[in-house]
């Protein structure tokens, strides 16, 4: 997608060039309890996400952010920095508690600690797209949405404006076709991953839960609602996450066929 420019949109501060990734990653999970030490290859899911995130060119730390301390041993061990959090609202929360006075970052990924398969290209494509736009306060990426996934309420649809920013993210199917026979063209799925610069994360966590994100259940509608401006960045590879055990074993058959490519 060709971006015009976005001088206009509302300042929140300059990225300098120091990037890391936090993985917000709690024990507690109503469909799932205790995710991210479930077993995938022998190992935990949260070393296999630490080390997709490390591998991005983009990022100089990876940090997990939790409330177990099973965790926390299991992201050191894999090579990242644990910081534990208390009880938090949400996955931006405990990644603010993690990263806010801390100093040796201009922008934070936060990284979802459910994708084992994570693509260390789309954090780098995230990084370098918030480069470029450094008065946007939070970027966040998306992919071509397919027809099987148009009507699917857990499959988030994102419309953006001519320049990249958010317009809206839903979980109907946006933007509505009038004419019968349309392309799937304009479709967008959203993935849940997001860049914050340090006055943008520090604003966002400050707002009170939105009308429409109550009503959605989307977080990032609260930025929306309040005036933030979101860049949406075309990812590079889909994004795969694991929501119920049984996800587990299609997760092991792909990590299985790339390694024996």
């Amino acid at each position: 997608m060709q971006l015009r420019s976005l001088g206009s949109v509302h300042g929140m501060g300059k990225f300098n060039g120091t990037a890391i990734a936090v993985i917000p990653a709690r024990w507690a999970s109503t469909r799932f309890p205790g995710k991210p030490l479930a077993e995938i290859a022998g190992e935990p899911m949260i070393a296999h996400v630490v080390r997709r995130a490390a591998a991005a060119r983009t990022i100089t730390e990876v940090i997990v952010a939790t409330d177990d301390r099973r965790i926390a041993e299991a992201s050191v061990a894999a090579g990242a920095v644990a910081v534990m959090t208390g009880d938090c609202p949400s996955g931006t929360d405990r990644v603010a508690e993690a990263v806010i006075g801390r100093s040796g970052w201009d922008l934070v990924v936060n990284v979802q600690g459910d994708e084992p398969m994570l693509s260390a290209r789309n954090i780098d494509a995230l990084v370098e797209g918030m480069v470029l736009a450094p008065q946007v306060g939070i970027g966040t990426l998306c992919r071509p949405l397919s027809a099987e996934r148009h009507d699917d309420p857990n499959s988030v649809k994102v419309v953006r404006a001519l320049d990249g920013r958010a317009l809206y993210f839903s979980r109907s199917a946006i933007p509505f076709r009038r004419e019968t026979g349309q392309t799937q063209e304009s479709a967008l799925l959203h993935l849940g991953i997001y860049a914050f610069t340090r006055l943008g994360l520090e604003t966002f966590v400050g707002l009170e839960p939105s009308p429409l994100e109550k009503m959605e259940s989307l977080e990032q509608l609260r930025a929306l609602e309040n005036g933030m401006d979101i860049l949406v960045l075309d990812a590079i590879d889909d994004a795969i996450g694991v929501d119920t055990p049984q996800d587990l074993q299609r997760v092991e058959r792909m990590l299985a066929m790339q390694m024996k490519e």
